[in-house]
């Protein structure tokens, strides 16, 4: 896209007639003529190239007024558009690796995989549509390890995240410690907007600090907890080993407490969701994504190339040409 500048310098086109017609009066007021005493005598005279152009300079004069015309009006092409984000959000990845997540009641593509699978499946295309916030990671089971603090670093947030794996602590559930620990990664944070996005399939049964306890110290933070109950109602299959070393799956019954995690919701202001397969999962994500627009202020500028360069010097070599000429070639003698 081309604009100009200062287009006001495009109103001097309008004298362009004006001054060729001076410029010509000029000249023939001061051409030499040479009289004949017989009209017969010079009717066989042909100018030739020379005199041709002697008489057409002053269009090129004019030529080179309109090129100047233009650069002076500053032609402009915009070669790129800049956007600025002053702020985003900060959100917290807190996710369960305790044992029950080895169920394998989600299924990838056709293939059955365990619930933890399916989660960092999932949180590897969440984490992307979220590019100006800062994400951290914690994993919890009986305890809370912090994976990954507040990061706008997402390629070593996602490399963190696969770190994660069933029995990299102590078995149990601790909800309480988890929503603790992330906020712990949010509370000196200056971001007006921060969010704890909780997964779990069990009930809480470690940890010393209590689940809704810990979801008043979020509210008294401003911090906003969604909560998200993973696997299927009812019975589970799940992988156990038997004395032969085969693995087979069985049906296990896994109890999600969902009245804590949707009290744990509405005291910080968030919503609680149910995900029984990948599909509703990855809608839940999507989701929050939608609920959780990040309020930054946008400033647009565009990075603009002069182009009056591309004008000007054209312009000042060909008058430097009529110069050269008008004192050479075509220089007319009295």
């Amino acid at each position: 896209m081309t604009h100009f500048a200062a287009p006001q310098f495009l109103m001097l086109i309008l004298l362009l007639p004006l001054v060729v017609y001076l410029s010509i009066k000029y000249e023939r007021r001061f051409q030499s003529s040479i009289r004949f005493s017989n009209r017969a005598l010079a009717e066989n005279i042909r100018p030739n190239l020379r005199a041709i152009l002697s008489n057409k300079i002053v269009y090129l004069r004019t030529f080179i007024l309109l090129l100047v015309i233009f650069a002076l009006a500053r032609p402009e092409s915009i070669t790129e558009e800049t956007k600025v984000y002053t702020e985003g959000i900060d959100i917290v990845l807190t996710v369960d690796v305790s044992g029950s997540m080895r169920a394998m009641d989600f299924e990838i593509k056709g293939e059955r995989v365990d619930r933890l699978q399916a989660v960092k499946d999932v949180l590897e295309k969440f984490i992307p549509k979220r590019p100006n916030d800062r994400i951290g990671l914690v994993a919890f089971a009986a305890l809370a390890y912090t994976v990954c603090p507040l990061t706008l670093d997402h390629d070593w947030l996602e490399k963190n995240l696969q770190r994660i794996s069933i029995g990299m602590m102590e078995d149990g559930t601790a909800i309480g410690s988890a929503i603790s620990a992330s906020l712990n990664r949010l509370k000196d944070a200056e971001t007006k907007e921060k969010i704890i996005i909780l997964l779990t399939d069990g009930r809480n049964n470690a940890g010393r600090i209590s689940p809704l306890v810990a979801a008043e110290a979020a509210k008294a933070l401003g911090v906003k907890i969604y909560t998200i109950g993973a696997g299927t109602k009812g019975l589970a299959p799940y992988p156990v080993q038997d004395m032969f070393g085969n693995v087979a799956l069985r049906s296990v019954k896994i109890d999600i407490d969902e009245d804590l995690l949707k009290k744990i919701a509405d005291e910080t202001g968030g919503m609680y969701f149910r995900a029984t397969d990948i599909s509703s999962l990855e809608d839940i994500y999507d989701e929050i994504d939608k609920l959780e627009t990040t309020p930054m202020e946008e400033t647009g500028y565009n990075v603009y190339k002069q182009l009056f360069p591309f004008l000007l010097i054209p312009a000042l070599m060909l008058f430097l040409l009529e110069v050269i000429l008008s004192n050479t070639w075509l220089r007319r003698i009295p």
